[in-house]
């Protein structure tokens, strides 16, 4: 009886580690800077190196929404972004918490 229940109890911590490693990492970058964003950077928090151009060719026009997954099969929920500017100007957010937010908001 008590080896059933231990492996019950070990059953139940694994599903709660499946969950938290399957969140949903969609975040909706919206651009309200009043100028085209060219490009979009997202590591996880702690490396020193920004991945790859996650628009590529796209742009983000003052006032869209490009919805992006932000999911690198590592499992982090926390990550630094940087979005680069027309104007060469460039922003970035660091240990945003991309489990929990469904949406991230450039502004002036």
């Amino acid at each position: 009886m008590r080896i059933s229940s231990l492996l019950g109890a070990a059953g139940l911590l694994l599903l709660a580690g499946e969950a938290a490693t399957a969140a949903n990492r969609h975040v909706d970058i919206v651009n309200r800077t009043g100028m085209a964003m060219k490009h979009f950077y997202a590591s996880t928090t702690g490396t020193n190196e920004w991945e790859e151009d996650i628009l590529g060719r796209d742009v983000i026009d003052d006032g869209e929404t490009f919805d992006i997954n932000i999911d690198d099969g590592s499992g982090a929920c926390r990550y630094d972004f940087k979005a680069v500017f027309e104007n060469g100007a460039s922003l970035v957010r660091n240990n945003v918490n991309v489990c929990q937010i469904s949406t991230f908001t450039y502004t002036r």
